[in-house]
């Protein structure tokens, strides 16, 4: 059991909210592979996946290889081809309704931030109804540098009105623990998307679980 003392409680989305990382990797892989010829191996893809899409376009074929427009394009589409085949499975991880409502209930504000463009991060919280809980949304769209950069999770801080001292973030991805650990933020992990061991690094890190089945607030 981790009980969780703070201010106000920021989530990652994408493996955090939702269990949803095996979908996002399948889309990648369709269009990276199959649509622009890229020969990556599904461990490539997955090594690939943090950030914004256009920051991984850029990662994998360089600066100069698309357009921004194009970029957009092929974000979209990655996106379309995910929430179709992710949409029959769409849920919230277990334990998390109950840790909303209590935070709620306790009246800790919370917020999402989320290198997902709008679209996206819309799909989520519209199909389950979660803007009750979320007055604050930082998407990629918010912040020119997106994870292991601390500006998603400080501009959800500054939004809430919260020292980032006094925030607790949910992350699935080391990059998302980084980016907190940069932020000044300690860090609840799910482990839905990577084991304990690859966040050894870091020591911001209060808690592991595959859900929140176990948390309680202090």
């Amino acid at each position: 059991m981790t009980t969780l003392n703070a201010k106000a409680f920021l989530f990652d989305l994408n493996g955090t909210v939702i269990d949803d990382m095996h979908y996002h990797a399948e889309a990648w892989f369709d269009i990276l592979n199959n649509d622009l010829q890229a020969g990556l191996s599904w461990d490539e893809v997955k090594v690939q996946m943090y950030g914004k899409n256009a920051e991984l376009l850029i990662r994998i074929f360089g600066n100069d290889f698309f357009t921004k427009d194009r970029m957009d394009e092929l974000s979209i589409e990655k996106e379309k081809r995910y929430q179709k085949s992710y949409l029959p499975k769409l849920a919230l991880i277990d334990g998390l309704q109950q840790l909303l409502d209590a935070a709620k209930v306790a009246r800790i504000p919370m917020a999402i931030g989320s290198a997902a463009i709008p679209y996206n991060i819309d799909f989520v919280l519209d199909n389950l109804n979660l803007r009750q809980y979320f007055p604050v949304v930082i998407s990629a769209d918010d912040v020119s540098i997106s994870k292991p950069h601390p500006d998603t999770f400080l501009k959800c801080a500054e939004a809430l009105g919260i020292d980032p001292k006094d925030c607790i973030v949910f992350e699935d991805a080391p990059k998302g623990v980084e980016s907190a650990h940069n932020a000044g933020m300690r860090t609840f992990v799910l482990t839905t998307a990577h084991p304990k061991e690859d966040f050894a690094q870091f020591d911001n890190v209060i808690g592991f679980g595959k859900d929140y089945s176990e948390l309680v607030i202090g």
